[in-house]
This record gives structure tokens, C-alpha cells and sequence, in this order.
């Protein structure tokens, strides 16, 4: 299975605000649906995301649980953004360090189970948080120190930085952090009105997406071309399947895709 990476502006204020006081006291999804305009459907999504953080165990991994549904519940309330396959987790140069925070700094030491990596080390997992001061400095330094430009570039490559950039600069013009993880929104490249999501899509940017699509679409070109197949058979034939059966318990409403994508 590949990474489906997605990047969420949320603050360190608003992942207690929105998750871990919501799972103290979970009346507030009315309170919090109300204010922000949340439609029913999306907060009883909400209202599932926090029913199965609840059952979260201090054994359980931090990245793959809390940290993961913060997430997922950043998206029921403003935009976020897809890249595939790219994300600041996979850095293996440890240039990157100085701009992450770790759980521990962000949560009270109960709110944190035993287990925590700071990093995406599964599919289903949150990884990097880069708090809103850091993503001014990282938005600078890309600007102006090689060594973290070639990083990011690298990182981010085939025109990916693009997107990862425009995650950068929502979180810094809302005076947000950036929270990392993976598998939030499964975008389907064969056919994108049949992906899956455990948020709320509306509020997915599609510029990844649509890379994400135009990318497989050129590979299959490729090898319909090498393979001397028809144009068009491989795309019209293929089947995409989502590994995690759970992503398909609450399924987006019909269209969505073609409404936001205009596919």
C-alpha cells in the first residue's frame, strides 16, 4: 500500500479544544457543530471519530490513535491538504528536527500514551506537528537556505512542494500549526467519486488530488504505450481498492468527488 499523506492547520489550543476535551466531555460536538457550522452528517462522523478515541488505551500508539484522530477531526472544521507519497516524516537527514514539536510539549503527560513516535510509522498514523511559529521560520528558510530548500524539494518532488507550500502558507496566514498524517483521504486516481475519507472532503484542497490523478494517468499511458494496448483500456478496466475495510463505514455522499472535482 502507498502513503495517502495529508496536512492539517490546526493549533495546539484547537487539537484540546476540538479532540481530548471533546473526549472529557463529549456534549461539546453540539456546542462546537453549532458554532462553526458544522452539518449534521460531518458531526456524526465527528461524533464517531471521538467514540472510537475514547477507547484508546495509555498502551495503545499515540500516532496511530490521538494523534491520528486530531486529524481526522481538524478536518470536519476548515481546509486541509493531500500530497501522495510525500511527506516530512520520510526526511532521513534530520535537517528538518528543529522545526517539529513533540506530543509531549504540545499535551498534558496524561493526555500522552506510553507509546509515541512523533512520526508516521504506519499507514492510519499521524506524524510531524510543526507549530505556528515554525512554519513562519520554515516558510523563510525555504526562501532562503539551500539546504532546507533541496530537502523540501527533494522531499516534495514532482511538483508536490507546490502543495506542500500552499499547506504551509493557509497555516501561516491563520497563525496555525501544520499536523502530518496518513491516510485521512484515500483519493481513488482511477476514478476520484469513489475515494474514501474519514472527514470531511469539502474542505480537502483537490490540487493534490489532481496531481495524484494526472500522475497515474500518465503511468498508465505509459505502459498501454510500451504494452502496444489500446488507449484507455488499462484506466477503464482498473480496479482501486481501499485496504482498510473501516474506511468504508461512513462513506462520503454520492458525487462528492464530481462536485468538488468537477469529474
Amino acid at each position: 500500500m502507498g502513503w495517502d499523506i495529508s496536512y492539517h492547520p490546526i493549533s495546539e489550543k484547537q487539537i484540546s479544544e476540538w479532540y481530548f476535551d471533546v473526549l472529557d466531555d463529549q456534549s461539546l460536538i453540539d456546542k462546537l457543530a453549532t458554532k462553526f457550522k458544522i452539518e449534521d452528517f460531518y458531526k456524526e462522523k465527528y461524533k464517531e471519530t471521538i467514540a472510537v478515541g475514547s477507547e484508546t488505551k495509555d498502551t495503545d500508539v499515540f500516532d496511530k490513535s490521538h494523534g491520528y484522530y486530531a486529524a481526522v477531526v481538524q478536518g470536519f472544521f476548515q481546509k486541509f491538504f493531500y500530497t501522495r507519497g510525500a511527506a516530512l516524516s520520510f526526511s532521513e537527514t534530520g535537517l528538518l528536527e528543529s522545526y517539529f514539536k513533540n506530543w509531549d510539549e504540545i499535551l498534558p503527560k496524561e493526555k500522552v500514551t506510553k507509546n509515541v513516535h512523533n512520526r508516521i510509522i504506519e499507514n492510519y498514523c499521524s506524524g510531524v506537528y510543526i507549530p505556528a511559529n515554525k512554519v513562519v521560520e520554515l516558510l523563510q528558510d525555504y526562501e532562503v537556505n539551500t539546504e532546507v530548500k533541496n530537502e523540501l524539494d527533494n522531499l516534495f518532488s514532482f511538483n508536490r512542494i507546490n502543495v506542500f507550500l500552499k499547506a504551509l502558507n493557509y497555516a501561516k496566514d491563520n497563525e496555525l500549526g501544520l499536523l502530518e498524517a496518513t491516510e485521512v483521504v484515500e483519493p481513488n486516481p482511477i476514478d476520484l467519486n469513489s475515494s474514501s475519507c474519514y472527514s470531511n472532503l469539502f474542505n480537502c484542497d483537490p490540487g493534490g488530488a489532481i496531481l495524484y490523478q494526472k500522475a497515474a494517468m500518465e503511468q498508465i499511458a505509459e505502459i498501454e504505450k510500451k504494452e502496444k494496448i489500446k488507449e484507455g483500456e488499462i484506466s477503464s478496466n482498473a480496479e482501486y481498492k481501499i485496504n482498510n475495510v473501516e474506511a468504508n463505514k461512513a462513506p462520503e455522499r454520492k458525487g462528492f468527488w464530481k462536485r468538488l472535482f468537477g469529474k
